[in-house]
């Protein structure tokens, strides 16, 4: 079918972990309504605001999880696990039939109690420490291991007989030793093959990290040491659809993390890197902005993500996460300055990370459409507060796409 004549291209735009809960520290407001953002206020002015339940109302969906709705696909359907979103992101070959996990370099102690699940936010030498792990052959499992960015790395294990059905090692907090893993399957010898398997590759990270170099480095700089791998987030190579003919339209991928380019590369995506993009409060919004501005010269739809509001969520940081909103405002009206204006922009969360939390939780996010196409609601700041009393009112993550995509007018029509 022809685009009808009013047909523009298309913004996605994620701030991680956007959403937020009532901040002491900030006088009672979230980060976004305290943050000093003109920008948003214009357009939430000119558009049409609401609230979004990523997944649904409640519900503490992950960046996957979150992602995966948002872009038009049922998590409950088609989540295969994190692992292989993370392992194809950062570039490793994950082929049919690999079991695919994300992982923390993290610090522990002489008894496998975890000290600091992310080893100080470490962001120098894990090329070293991947290295020591890549290719450990297990039985007659071989582990790849990559490192991705500052403590997040990437495990798949390749080999007959592998389930996927297994309890985490990761006890997901400190002062906890490092769990046994087990088949959550009765009876399932393949997924308890796989469980034998990931404890004995966490057991030889520790003896193989402990006392590498860069760590020697670390405890004599007084920082934790990256002396244990710890995977989660099992998952097998999923099989969906592709993005650009489920929607009809051209489509690229610019975030910072390897989950979300993974992610982006599965569905069919271009995924462009941004030198300078660093995936925390200091990343060059600047140099996001201009690599969406390129991109939107020869694609009609674009998902971006910047990371920094869920890691200043995470590290309870009010005000970090209230700087790197105001960062993205500012990259926001760089790009409208360079488009004219003459795109469709949507801007939300793939889910909230309250600073008072530290950790993602079930409330929705605010949300806005803007462009030449979108009608307006009486909204005037944007804000969790503001956007609940919108004309969008309360939607889904899985009904972006297609509001998206009807603002375009790429859309097929359903029915006569």
């Amino acid at each position: 079918m022809a685009a009808h004549p009013d047909t523009y291209p298309a913004l996605l735009l994620i701030g991680d972990g956007l959403g937020d809960r009532a901040v002491p520290e900030l006088g009672g407001k979230t980060p976004t309504e305290a943050a000093n953002t003109p920008t948003l206020d214009r357009l939430a002015a000119e558009c049409e605001s609401g609230l979004m339940d990523p997944i649904g109302a409640g519900i503490r969906g992950g960046s996957d999880t979150g992602h995966l709705a948002i872009l038009g696909y049922d998590p409950y359907k088609y989540y295969p696990g994190r692992g292989p979103f993370e392992a194809l992101g950062i570039g490793m070959d994950v082929q049919r039939g690999d079991l695919a996990f994300r992982c923390n370099f993290s610090t522990v102690d002489e008894n496998l109690t975890v000290l600091d699940r992310r080893a100080g936010r470490i962001n120098e030498g894990t090329t070293e420490l991947a290295a020591a792990l890549n290719g450990l052959q297990i039985e007659d499992v071989t582990c790849f291991f990559k490192e991705s960015i500052a403590h997040r790395a990437a495990l798949v294990m390749r080999g007959p007989g592998l389930g996927q059905h297994v309890s985490d090692v990761d006890p997901h907090g400190e002062g906890v030793q490092v769990w046994e893993a087990h088949s959550t399957v009765e009876g399932d010898e393949a997924s308890a093959k796989t469980a034998r398997i990931l404890n004995q590759f966490v057991r030889k990270s520790y003896e193989l990290l402990n006392d590498l170099p860069v760590n020697q480095a670390r405890r004599e700089q007084g920082l934790p040491p990256a002396n244990i791998a710890l995977p989660r987030g099992i998952g097998v190579s999923p099989d969906l659809p592709n993005f650009n003919a489920k929607w009809g339209v051209k489509s690229a991928c610019i975030v910072e993390v390897g989950l979300v380019k993974g992610l982006g590369n599965y569905l069919g995506m271009d995924v462009i890197d941004v030198e300078g993009s660093t995936a925390g409060l200091d990343t060059d919004t600047e140099a996001i902005g201009n690599a969406v501005i390129e991109a939107l010269k020869d694609h009609d739809f674009i998902l971006c993500n910047v990371k920094g509001p869920d890691i200043a969520g995470h590290d309870s940081n009010a005000q970090g996460k209230v700087q790197i909103i105001e960062k993205i405002d500012r990259m926001i009206q760089q790009i409208l300055d360079a488009t004219d204006g003459k795109l469709i922009l949507m801007f939300s969360g793939d889910h909230s990370t309250p600073v008072t939390y530290g950790d993602h939780t079930g409330e929705p996010c605010p949300i806005l459409f803007w462009g030449p196409t979108v009608r307006r609601d009486n909204v005037t700041t944007f804000g969790e507060t503001a956007a609940s009393s919108g004309g969008v009112g309360r939607i889904r993550g899985l009904d972006v796409v297609p509001i998206l995509t009807s603002y375009m007018g790429v859309q097929e029509k359903f029915g006569a």
